[in-house]
């Protein structure tokens, strides 16, 4: 089963280091059941991308929670695709969320197929959608236009070889 983690660049530089993504329990994104009667027309390219969207989110929030906690983190959101076995991920019944699974175990880097990440244009739209989010979650249409916004930009794709040259300052 492909699962689409969020991330940031300091946590997958933790996980680098570290030789898995974790600690576990993790949440991700994949084509889940509910996923596919939602999304009834797609095929599993699009719903692949629906769960990529979705960890993308995700990430926008973890950037968000660095932020608050201090961390300093280039405002970029960062998808990790990871390979994991159906049986290691449990899925979601709710609507809401429909492509999310938790995962009880870490997940080797060799597991890891490939990374997403916003390219260095997407940051100024990236950094507006992380400060906008408090009041967005507060129902400010302004603010959800803006956090919507980093949704116009695409995750660029990189090998996992690539993964050294992406942490580079």
């Amino acid at each position: 089963m492909r699962v689409y983690l969020p991330c940031t660049l300091p946590a997958l530089a933790a996980a680098v280091e570290a030789g898995e993504l974790g600690p576990a329990p993790l949440t991700g994104y994949a084509v889940t059941p509910a996923l596919i009667e939602w999304y009834a027309s797609g095929d599993t390219e699009e719903l692949e991308y629906v769960a990529l969207t979705e960890a993308a989110r995700a990430s926008l929030r973890m950037l968000a929670a660095d932020r608050a906690d201090g961390v300093p983190a280039a405002p970029r959101r960062v998808v990790v695709a990871a390979e994991v076995p159906e049986r290691s991920a449990t899925v979601g019944v709710d609507l809401e969320e429909r492509a999310r699974v938790r995962l009880a175990e870490p997940i080797p880097l060799a597991k890891v197929a490939a990374v997403h990440i916003d390219d260095e244009y997407a940051v100024p739209d990236i950094e507006a959608a992380v400060a906008a989010l408090p009041a967005s979650d507060e129902g400010d249409d302004d603010a959800r236009f803006t956090v919507d916004g980093a949704e116009a930009h695409e995750l660029m794709w990189y090998a996992t070889q690539e993964i050294p040259e992406l942490l580079r300052p």
